[in-house]
């Protein structure tokens, strides 16, 4: 697989097989992962990577924590702008729209949207799952270099031949994760990622989210 088939083939998946992910393949691909770029050669990224036992004891404990707090826990960063502008508070709700109408989900039904996106807790069955802290002390630019180490980890895994779906939801519990994996307090938790075979006959892994063209977004000077 070209980078160009990796990177087109590359979806967040939200639907997994059970079947095993072989371990020696997991560690392959986060090890090579970290030849992404970061400026001073920081490398700011510390990974978590969960499967087994372990996962199913955090699958369990996330099944009874999402019922305890729906809404999550204090967040340590803002997910998003608290003011989104055009046109990405219109890109977003897009997306949103075209995956729930993929689901069958109309947008009357709360509860049925609100009991969907719980399953982001369960990794979407996904046998593995990779968690992203970083060190507090770290500003604008070394979350940059994170970006860069989990694209790399996510196109790593196309060649494979696995799916992910990186998890940014993870953020809105950093003191039940922290507490899990015992993150120093020196540290908070950006992200999570699932990981594993796709089931193509998810409904969710029909949907192809729309990308904005090309004029939209970018500018040629001199070219």
């Amino acid at each position: 697989m070209n980078v160009t088939d990796a990177i087109q083939s590359r979806r967040s998946v939200r639907g997994f097989l059970p079947t095993p992910v072989d371990p020696a393949v997991i560690r392959r691909v986060v090890e090579t992962a970290a030849r992404a770029p970061s400026g001073g050669n920081l490398q700011p990224w510390h990974i978590d990577v969960v499967g087994g036992a372990k996962l199913d004891e955090l699958k369990a404990i996330m099944a009874k924590r999402v019922l305890e707090m729906p809404a999550g826990e204090p967040t340590q960063y803002d997910i998003y702008p608290k003011v989104l502008a055009a046109p990405y508070k219109d890109y977003r709700f897009q997306v949103g729209e075209d995956l729930y109408k993929a689901l069958g989900i109309p947008r009357e039904d709360k509860l049925a949207r609100m009991l969907w996106f719980a399953r982001n807790f369960q990794f979407f069955g996904a046998p593995v799952a990779l968690f992203c802290t970083v060190a507090r002390t770290m500003g604008p630019p070394q979350w940059s270099d994170l970006g860069m180490y989990l694209q790399n980890v996510m196109l790593l895994l196309r060649e494979e031949g696995l799916d992910s779906c990186p998890q940014e939801c993870w953020a809105i519990y950093p003191d039940t994760i922290g507490a899990f994996l015992a993150i120093p307090p020196e540290r908070m938790l950006f992200t999570g990622m699932a990981i594993g075979f796709k089931d193509m006959g998810d409904k969710a892994n029909q949907f192809v989210p729309r990308r904005a063209p090309l004029e939209e977004f970018a500018q040629f000077h001199g070219i």
